[in-house]
């Protein structure tokens, strides 16, 4: 199913609220069950919206190698599945900072095609550069409560990224057929399409 622009509309939409960095954390571990090899993730979110802390609650379920931080100056970090971790024998975690990249021409040339088959794949700032690399994706932005007016982000910016426990709205979008529906996480439900 498309828009009139020609853009695939997702199969779902669910906004969910975490009101401090823990339950960020939580939710992707929980998120993190019902990954497999394959998936791709697509995180969006301003500075200090919390898309590193989302991925290493991924990565904790996951059950692979700690020490996830932003691979914004790399570009590419691999993650490992731990042979004695939750889930062994599981699926590495590819975790890429888009940032940087202008097109998918130069995700391309990363060749994430490598590692997508194996792995749980997670782009920050994506949108617009991956979609190409699976059929199927979720996409999920992460919001900061500053600024917000009527649901609708403002013009204002805040730098400071160091407030773990300010509110999130995280809006999780599925597409493809590996996400007809949105996957039961145990969390309460702000909106659901």
């Amino acid at each position: 199913m498309t828009t009139n622009g020609g853009s695939p509309r997702p199969n779902w939409e669910t906004t969910l609220t975490a009101t401090t960095a823990e339950q960020t954390h939580a939710l992707a571990l929980r998120l993190a069950a019902v990954l497999e090899a394959g998936d791709l993730l697509v995180l969006s979110g301003e500075l200090g919206a919390g898309k590193t802390t989302f991925t290493q609650g991924l990565g904790e379920g996951l059950g692979v190698r700690e020490g996830i931080i932003s691979p914004t100056f790399v570009l590419v970090r691999i993650h490992p599945n731990l042979p004695h971790g939750p889930r062994p024998g599981g699926p590495d975690l590819v975790h890429v900072d888009a940032y940087r990249l202008d097109s998918a021409a130069e995700i391309d040339d990363i060749d994430l095609e490598n590692t997508m088959d194996s792995s749980v794949t997670v782009v920050e700032w994506g949108r617009d550069r991956v979609e190409h690399l699976s059929e199927s994706r979720l996409e999920i932005d992460l919001h900061r409560a500053f600024g917000l007016d009527d649901g609708r982000p403002s013009a204002s910016l805040d730098f400071d990224t160091e407030d773990a426990d300010e509110p999130r709205t995280i809006v999780m979008r599925g597409y493809g057929p590996r996400w007809p529906q949105s996957p039961e996480l145990g969390a309460a439900r702000e909106e659901a399409r």
